[in-house]
């Protein structure tokens, strides 16, 4: 390695090192670093920011006066100005208030030009409510705006105006559809604001990645970007061993990037879309790198271990707690195993407690892990579904063999064992850069989280028109066959008015029954799972032909998010979209979103949920309760009503509730981890 090298890789290192962040506060330091945030971030609320975007709304006359040339003019000159502003906004700015009053002059004169780039460019011209997100954004808050509020032109709106005081921004969203869609379409407005950008994908090649990364606009899926930014620091040689640092990941195919230097050329600012999905659900899974155990030779015991799993019995052998995900073996299940293990060559299984360990593990797989919920089978190959987006995660696997347990449960072949090295968690990731900001549907409901873990301003941003969604209240049933069949009719009653119907499910198995059913009763349908990923876009574009022939479409939590659904004019004079949910979800984001999808714009439409008291948000949750509840139902109708009803829907607020709080528990876990091992064991 040249000296130069050697110094580049030194001044790197050094700037990385000086945007990592603390550790998350915690007792009273986390009740000062709320009330500090909160008197930094005063003046940013509602009442400010609408009335800056009414004064950047005052420019518009002169704006759309410019010819061609003046307006590329403007825009070479203004980001200039805002290029030599340099960086300061998101934090030493927000402690004196939002900038000084020549600052916010320039960036209501920029805002004001990046919003008429974007109407003559894509047609689009930003509402009061959109430019006020972008200016929140710029300011370093995460926004929430209702869907069908426009959160693409807020962010493409907002993006210039800090690529430009950043030299360089990271766009976070859920999947690399959408990453690539976004950077495709929004390319006409930043080109025009002297800006190129680019999309980080799965399939890239590492030349390819390094070019797209020195773009001034940068796509991607956490997952992606942050790989890329780990194995930089393993070339870098910044981790001498595994727990060094920050930790490291091994996520998709191939090895290091090669070259002379680092890909990711720093972290400056990040936005990130869906920020709910991305900051708070994301981050209960830590990133990990990992390397082959033993290679192919476990392969034969993880399948004694499925198959001596499948001959024992429950109560007698072994109890499942599917809550927390684990098996207990009984004194006689123990004995059992001992006797089963006995002709089994191996030397592994000479050892008890391994041998124990392994089948408990076999029992985890064929109890909690559930075909069609947690994964599906494609191609021979055990795919992870991830319980927030509805999307297949084809390059994640489970770790501690539980992914190779699934694998022998289904008869397929036993992929090599993996031995976790290190592990790095998306907050600790986002934490490291210096201006981080966001945009969702949903942000409020984690607005405590976001602003203990992020030290970012949760800001909502009211709707451009009157919320017109008619928001049913939850019906209940005694049954999920019950359940089922009410779905079906009241799919059909909409069906038969001319309205376009969205049937959300909780997995894709769920979607999968939902159709049956619908073809069973004769009603013309489409499906939208991560089976049929690839068709999205045209089955969303579908979703919203109303009247006769009207659509139904029956879909995971992946029509949740990142997708628009227009109803046409036949639609709207039937009455709307309809959500139908059958099922609440674990966390409320979630059905808040789906709800979402009807409503845009101030449009008629209609939300309603059907539960049953089988459902596994209830039993798993608040399992004493559902006992309870089908005991008291008992004798009454498949329906029901009155006090037994009211008692019911209050039981599956407090469920949904239990899981919220036992998820933020477990990302708050995560950080501890992190943070534990970044003071603990710097050098090592």
């Amino acid at each position: 390695m040249s000296q130069a090298l050697t110094r580049y890789q030194s001044l790197y290192l050094s700037l990385q090192t000086r945007s990592r962040r603390e550790p998350a506060p915690t007792g009273l330091d986390r009740f000062a670093a709320g009330v500090k945030l909160r008197r930094a971030t005063r003046l940013l609320n509602v009442t400010w920011l609408r009335a800056e975007a009414e004064r950047v709304h005052l420019l518009e006359p002169a704006m759309r006066g410019h010819s061609e040339r003046a307006l590329d003019a403007v825009v070479a000159e203004v980001r200039e100005a805002m290029m030599r502003a340099g960086a300061g906004v998101g934090s030493r700015a927000a402690a004196k208030g939002l900038g000084s009053e020549s600052d916010r002059e320039l960036v209501r004169k920029a805002l004001a030009v990046i919003r008429e780039v974007a109407r003559r460019a894509t047609g689009e011209e930003a509402y009061i409510v959109q430019l006020m997100g972008a200016l929140a954004m710029y300011h370093g808050a995460v926004v929430e705006m209702m869907t069908g509020e426009g959160k693409t032109l807020t962010g493409s709106v907002a993006a210039p105006l800090i690529a430009w005081r950043r030299r360089r921004l990271h766009v976070f969203t859920v999947n690399d559809y959408l990453a690539a869609r976004d950077a495709e379409s929004r390319s006409v407005i930043y080109s025009r604001c002297l800006l190129d950008c680019g999309a980080i994908v799965q399939e890239q090649e590492p030349g390819e990645r390094a070019e797209v990364y020195q773009k001034s606009i940068v796509y991607g899926t956490p997952k992606q970007i942050t790989a890329d930014y780990l194995r930089d620091q393993i070339k870098l040689g910044e981790t001498a061993s595994a727990w060094q640092g920050r930790g490291l990941v091994a996520i998709g195919q191939g090895s290091i990037v090669g070259g002379s230097g680092p890909i990711v050329p720093g972290l400056s600012a990040c936005m990130v879309d869906e920020a709910d999905a991305v900051l708070v659900d994301e981050g209960v899974v830590p990133l990990i790198i990992a390397q082959a155990r033993r290679g192919d030779e476990m392969a034969a015991v993880y399948k004694d271990a499925a198959r001596i799993a499948s001959m024992l019995v429950q109560r007698d052998d072994y109890e499942v707690d599917l809550l927390r995900r684990r098996a207990v073996l009984t004194e006689k299940g123990r004995a059992r195993v001992g006797g089963l293990t006995e002709a089994l060559t191996d030397a592994v299984w000479r050892a008890p407690r391994r041998a124990e360990e392994l089948v408990k593990q076999g029992l985890v797989a064929r109890h909690c892990y559930l075909h069609g919920q947690q994964y599906h089978v494609v191609d021979g190959r055990v795919i992870i579904v991830d319980e927030y987006t509805g999307r297949f995660m084809p390059d994640r696997s489970w770790e501690h063999g539980l992914h190779q347990a699934v694998e022998a449960k289904e008869g397929l072949d036993v992929t090599a064992d993996r031995e976790t090295l290190a592990r790095l968690s998306f907050q600790r990731f986002y934490r490291m850069y210096p201006f981080l900001c966001g945009m969702t549907g949903t942000a409020a409901d984690a607005t405590v989280e976001i602003e203990r873990v992020y030290q970012r301003r949760v800001v909502r941003i009211p709707t451009n028109k009157p919320i017109a969604r008619v928001d049913h209240p939850p019906r209940v049933f005694r049954t999920g066959d019950a359940r089922w069949e009410a779905v079906i009719e009241e799919v059909r009653r909409l069906h038969t008015e001319g309205r376009p119907v969205l049937v959300g499910t909780r997995s894709i198995e769920a979607s999968e029954k939902m159709s049956r059913l619908l073809d069973a009763n004769g009603l013309v349908h489409k499906v939208l799972n991560a089976l049929h990923d690839k068709e999205e876009a045209s089955l969303v574009r579908s979703a919203s032909q109303g009247g006769p022939g009207a659509a139904i479409l029956v879909a995971t939590n992946m029509a949740g998010r990142g997708t628009d659904i227009k109803p046409d004019k036949a639609a709207i004079k039937a009455g709307g979209l309809a959500v139908v949910l059958t099922e609440m979800h674990g966390a409320e984001r979630i059905d808040r979103q789906f709800k979402g999808r009807a409503g845009r714009q101030g449009d008629v439409g209609s939300s309603s949920v059907f539960l049953s008291l089988e459902d596994e948000l209830l039993t798993l949750y608040t399992p004493r309760t559902a006992k309870v509840l089908k005991g008291m139902a008992v004798g009454s109708g498949a329906e029901l009503s009155g006090r037994l009803l009211w008692v019911a829907r209050r039981a599956f607020v407090r469920a949904q509730r239990v899981g919220q709080a036992r998820a933020r528990r477990g990302r708050a876990d995560v950080l501890k981890q992190d943070d534990w091992i970044e003071k603990h064991l710097p050098g090592m």
